[in-house]
């Protein structure tokens, strides 16, 4: 790889030296407000990566008021990832043509490429169409204008107020902008090549990108990968309630503050629905290529039990759409019969991950796409 953006691949190299160079003089002045100091400016920077330019510029997830997005738009200025706009720009970009060489940070590149090595060899082409929405916005039009000097502005002042509350420059320096800065590019970065070569499949197979449990609580809620790329309208990325996505609950809890609205969700049987027919096309266009009785049974079943679910999906969304237009009084025969679709729907589910997972064990289909 011939290095094309000599800044960027400066700045990094820089900072990463920095730390191991300052290391040893830090140890003599380390404490817990400079850990305090470091993991505060390293939630407020990575979560309004998460919540603000990932969720709410790049995919237009939800609305949001302009207080709620200049705390966005100014705390970004504690992650050094260009503006919102650009951000957006190139993450719109990695979402069309994911996977391919028009992929700024394909997986298909290598592990480190897609980890670092794209920014020093990404050239941008910048395609306005892409981001015409964010351009009818004053707010991400003035931040990517002035860009700079607000990252100067918000930076300088976190590094002031560290040293007058920790009364060591280097303390504030070390934690409040060096680590800090080292960990949130690695946790973003980390999601463009862990979360693309190293866990679950869970929504879409025919995908790089993978669910990671433990890199989600690293990046507030964003190793959820699969679920995103195959639902990224959503403003969730862990849509169970036990998944960890913290970046998901400060969006809800503002919503409740009237600071946001307009939150979109797929619901569980669109996205099953989704699920079934991406993962019967993918294995039967295997099976084939297979021969044998396995393999013709294997399609015959997935061909019927994909049909029972969608047929049994469609009476559910019926139902939903009956139930919404309902009067009191005809709610609770139309809530018994839904209920007893669903639990049916369920069922059949159950029965299409179980021959799901046969399949993919006996054909090792995650290894052939």
């Amino acid at each position: 790889m011939k290095i094309k953006n000599w800044d960027t691949f400066a700045f990094v190299a820089i900072y990463h030296l920095l730390i191991l160079a300052l290391l040893p003089a830090f140890i003599s002045v380390a404490s817990w407000g400079a850990f305090w100091l470091f993991m505060i400016t390293y939630i407020i920077g990575g979560m309004t990566i998460t919540v603000g330019y990932h969720r709410l510029y790049a995919h237009k997830a939800y609305n949001a008021n302009p207080f709620f997005e200049w705390v966005i738009l100014l705390g970004s200025a504690l992650s050094f990832e260009m503006s919102a706009l650009m951000w957006s720009h190139d993450h719109r970009i990695h979402h069309n043509h994911v996977d391919t060489d028009k992929d700024p940070y394909s997986i298909k590149k290598g592990f480190w490429y897609a980890h670092v090595l794209w920014l020093f060899d990404y050239k941008r082409e910048y395609d306005k169409t892409l981001v015409s929405d964010l351009l009818k916005n004053p707010r991400v039009v003035l931040q990517d204008r002035y860009y700079l000097p607000i990252v100067v502005a918000v930076n300088l002042g976190v590094f002031l107020i560290g040293w007058a509350l920790l009364g060591s420059a280097l303390a504030s320096f070390f934690m409040g902008f060096l680590v800090r800065l080292a960990m949130i590019h690695h946790s973003t970065w980390f999601i463009n090549s862990l979360c693309h070569t190293f866990g679950s499949k869970t929504y879409a197979r025919e995908l790089s990108a993978v669910d990671n449990a433990v890199l989600a609580l690293l990046t507030f809620g964003e190793g959820y990968h699969n679920y995103h790329h195959a639902f990224a309208a959503d403003y969730r990325n862990g849509i169970r309630w036990y998944h960890f996505d913290p970046s998901k609950w400060t969006i809800w809890l503002a919503s409740k503050f009237g600071m946001v609205n307009k939150l979109r969700t797929i619901n569980e049987v669109t996205v099953q629905k989704s699920l079934v027919l991406k993962d019967k096309k993918m294995m039967i266009e295997h099976l084939n290529e297979e021969a044998g009785e396995i393999a013709a049974e294997l399609k015959s079943k997935l061909e019927e039990v994909s049909t029972i679910f969608e047929e049994k999906a469609a009476a559910v969304m019926v139902k939903v759409r009956e139930l919404k237009q309902a009067t009191d009084d005809q709610k609770a025969t139309l809530e018994q019969e839904a209920k007893i679709l669903r639990a049916s729907l369920k069922e059949t589910w159950d029965e299409w991950v179980a021959l799901t997972r046969k399949a993919t064990k006996q054909f090792d289909f995650d290894h052939a796409h």
